[in-house]
């Protein structure tokens, strides 16, 4: 019986070690192969000119501070054809912010509390004003690149249905700002501009991201999603069908980066929480793209059951200790794969025109991970805590 046992536990561990390994050196591992062997996606357009009839839905939930610079930034948009739709779910009507009278923007504001996302987006739908070929999905704290509903609709004219930009930094004013964006920069190279050109799909980002409207509303609209994450269950529904997500890192849009404690901690609380909640789907795509042969779904799957960077970080470190004892070959191992990481982490940030200040503030990464270890004991009631992430900084520190 104890022997039994000892097997289970054995082997439970070494399957754990397996795992945490895999996505420890898994980013250098695709890098090598996109190094070796990656697709140049774009195509020459065919009808280059045209302008595809774009919805802009920017949700805005209790804060409507930001509203008018994010307005400013879609209408000086190199790009003519769409309208914009501001949700203003939970916001005084009353609030000056709210006043803009444009032909290219209609405020919506539900008399009902939506506080969801997808209930934001499918509240704009239905107030259409024209029906629109695709939609983009834009936070209020967001910043258009005049370029980027441009380069949205250059995707959009090759043929694909969904399309995420890069999300660039809107301030470095602070330490955990910078190194937010070091985060943002990370994933956007290897879960976006990587998979996609091993031909696989980008990851979703929560905004910044368009899509075909027919394709938005056959994924969502039969689903009721609460909380944070609707872009975690999005990306699987195009994924399940086959579909692909580009990445388009010269759509840029600026984001804004949580800049103080409190806001990495509800944030990363909420982020931490979905991840639990939706990292299931990674079975199911990789158990699809197994037995379809689809590189599209299985190395999208094993990107979803990747944990949070500090969860396998830290589990990483745990296992080279304890190693030190059972295995010291084994401890040898893990230094060598976490000195890999290391490599593989520093590859976008060194490779890229990143500013000086990310680089700088990479040396204070650890108090960033302390940060979020106690948005680890936070996300079981994360998303019953907040439903979104309360925006503002300084501009004077910029």
């Amino acid at each position: 019986m104890y022997l039994a046992v000892e097997i289970i536990i054995q082997n439970t561990f070494n399957v754990l070690q397996f795992y945490i390994a895999l996505n420890l050196v898994l980013p250098f591992i695709l890098f090598l192969l996109w190094k070796l062997h990656h697709k140049k996606e774009l195509k020459k357009a065919v009808t280059l000119n045209e302008e595809q009839d774009l919805a802009i839905i920017v949700t805005a939930y209790q804060e409507t501070q930001q509203i008018p610079d994010v307005l400013a930034s879609i209408l000086k948009s190199n790009y003519q054809n769409y309208h914009i739709y501001v949700v203003a779910d939970a916001c005084d009507k009353e609030n000056p912010a709210l006043s803009i009278i444009h032909e290219k923007v209609s405020i919506l504001i539900p008399d009902e509390i939506i506080a969801s996302n997808t209930g934001s987006h499918f509240y704009a739908i239905k107030n259409f004003i024209r029906k629109h070929d695709n939609l983009v999905i834009v936070d209020s704290d967001n910043l258009l690149n005049p370029n980027m509903l441009q380069e949205l609709n250059r995707f959009f004219l090759q043929g694909y249905e969904a399309v995420q930009g890069l999300r660039a930094a809107k301030n470095l004013n602070t330490t955990y700002a910078c190194l937010d964006a070091a985060r943002d920069i990370y994933y956007h190279f290897y879960d976006g501009e990587i998979l996609f050109e091993l031909g696989s799909s980008s990851t979703l980002s929560g905004s910044g991201m368009a899509f075909k409207v027919a394709l938005y509303e056959e994924c969502l609209a039969h689903l009721n999603i609460k909380g944070a994450g609707f872009d975690k269950v999005l990306q699987y529904e195009i994924l399940k069908k086959g579909k692909r997500i580009a990445f388009n890192k010269n759509a840029i849009i600026f984001d804004e980066k949580t800049s103080a404690t409190d806001q990495l901690v509800n944030q990363r609380s909420r982020w931490i929480n979905t991840w639990f909640k939706y990292f299931k789907f990674g079975f199911s795509l990789i158990f699809k793209g197994a037995i379809k042969f689809n590189v599209n779904q299985f190395l999208f799957g094993l990107v979803l059951l990747r944990p949070p960077l500090f969860i396998f970080l830290l589990l990483s470190l745990l296992f080279a200790f304890v190693n030190i004892f059972i295995n010291p070959i084994l401890f040898i191992v893990w230094i060598i794969f976490i000195l890999i990481f290391v490599v593989g982490f520093l590859i976008p940030i060194y490779q890229t025109k990143t500013d000086d200040s990310i680089k700088k503030a990479l040396i204070s990464i650890p108090i960033f991970i302390y940060y979020q270890v106690i948005s680890l004991f936070f996300s079981i009631k994360a998303n019953k805590k907040s439903v979104a992430t309360k925006h503002g900084y300084n501009k004077d520190k910029l």
